[in-house]
């Protein structure tokens, strides 16, 4: 039987379509509004709500919590300071990566991590292998709710509860604790939409409560509860993988083919320092010998359409070109602009045609020799059922990154914000 989130019964009354599928065991609707536009642009013009309940999450707690976490992740932690937050990604031994998460530190010694995928037995296994205290990880999925509040206005709805002004300070990927409610919640300044948002932990026990109060605060800025398709639109203009679809976790893979290492998913920037970090973390050697020979398979780059190029190819079918609520997770291949046609080069795992920024944009594989921005490539689309090129030109990502995603808001903004 499908699990429901804390907040299910919340949100069942905004899903105008009934549709309900499944995440990680819980029912969650991939659109509530017919309008999957009305959704996502509700992200982008006013502020957004999103269950993200059914993320796996972990506490790690403990004297040997930094230890068993800097034993697993890619980044240093020691560096991670105490109500800050970070992306990071953990690896095998061959140094293909398993899974990636957001990891909020609250204490000296405690930790939480959310993931796509179950990682409790993983963990532990790496504390054994170390010889550290197994239980320090815990599984806390059941006891918290997460809701993401996302958009332009996100700030000016979740101050209205910072009566202290603790969110003055709290800059990208910084963590707090506040009141919502009267009721004791984690907020982090982070989100999977790349625009100005907050996720905020809560406890399963004071998720409809905490639910009733954001969405009184959000009454005048239009806040609207969004489903998961939205969001995933926003995230490839954002630049952000998803797993099992931009890639797959090693742990349910079978050949190297379908594995990816960190610098194949273009996560080199995570590997700068490593000449100066001494740690041993899981995968390190691996991941040392591709970068000294050189031997990355591919690299996951941002591919921008021409716009005129998709038209045409529709109209020539005596087609109206497909823009609304285009986003696919499936595979487009890629092939060079050689002179030989259908030259195979790689492939695009996310697609869609963004009405932000009028055009398909998408996320994909490349050789090296074709990963530099502004080299060209042809993409294949289906048009009338049959495979058509479109010119696609090797992007930079993030193709949508608002100054406000990052924006530093004074204590005085606070207050004015929460009334005080």
């Amino acid at each position: 039987m499908p699990k429901r989130t804390p907040f299910h019964d919340c949100i069942a009354p905004y899903n105008e379509t009934e549709i309900w599928k499944r995440w990680s065991g819980y029912l969650v609707p991939p659109n509530l509004q017919y309008s999957i536009d009305t959704e996502y642009y509700a992200i982008r013009n006013s502020v957004s709500l999103l269950d993200t309940s059914p993320l796996f999450k972990y506490r790690f707690c403990g004297p040997d919590a930094v230890d068993i976490l800097s034993s697993s992740m890619v980044r240093p932690i020691h560096q991670l300071a105490i109500g800050r937050a970070q992306y990071n990604i953990w690896c095998d031994d061959y140094g293909f990566v398993v899974q990636d998460g957001v990891l909020l530190r609250l204490a000296e010694n405690e930790f939480f991590l959310t993931a796509g995928e179950a990682a409790l037995r993983w963990f532990r296994q790496v504390a054994r292998r170390c010889n550290l205290e197994a239980e320090s990880v815990s599984d806390v999925s059941d006891q918290y709710g997460i809701l993401a509040l996302q958009g332009p206005h996100a700030f000016s709805v979740i101050s209205q509860f910072d009566k202290d002004s603790a969110l003055a300070s709290l800059s990208y990927f910084g963590v707090a604790q506040i009141e919502i409610a009267s009721r004791q919640v984690i907020v982090s300044r982070t989100g999977y939409t790349g625009d100005l948002g907050y996720e905020i932990w809560i406890p399963s026990i004071d998720a409809a409560t905490v639910w009733r109060a954001i969405i009184e605060a959000g009454s005048g800025y239009n806040l609207t509860p969004i489903g998961t398709t939205a969001l995933k639109m926003s995230r490839v203009e954002a630049g952000l993988l998803l797993m099992d679809v931009d890639f797959s976790s090693s742990r349910f893979m079978f050949g190297p083919s379908e594995k990816e290492t960190p610098n194949e998913l273009g996560f080199h920037w995570m590997l700068k320092n490593l000449d100066s970090d001494n740690r041993e973390f899981i995968g390190r050697h691996a991941i040392e010998k591709e970068i000294l020979s050189g031997s990355s398979r591919w690299t996951t780059i941002g591919l921008t359409v021409d716009p005129q190029s998709y038209v045409d190819r529709f109209q020539s079918a005596g087609l109206i070109p497909e823009k609304g609520n285009v986003y696919c997770e499936s595979t487009h291949s890629l092939y060079r602009r050689s002179g030989q046609p259908w030259d195979y080069a790689g492939y695009a795992t996310s697609f869609l045609y963004s009405s932000l920024l009028k055009q398909p944009i998408a996320i994909g594989k490349l050789p090296s020799d074709l990963a530099t921005p502004g080299t060209q490539v042809d993409l294949e689309i289906e048009v009338a059922r049959r495979p058509e090129l479109v010119t696609a030109t090797v992007s930079r990502m993030p193709f949508f990154n608002p100054s406000r995603k990052t924006q530093v808001f004074s204590k005085q903004e606070v207050k004015d914000a929460s009334g005080v």
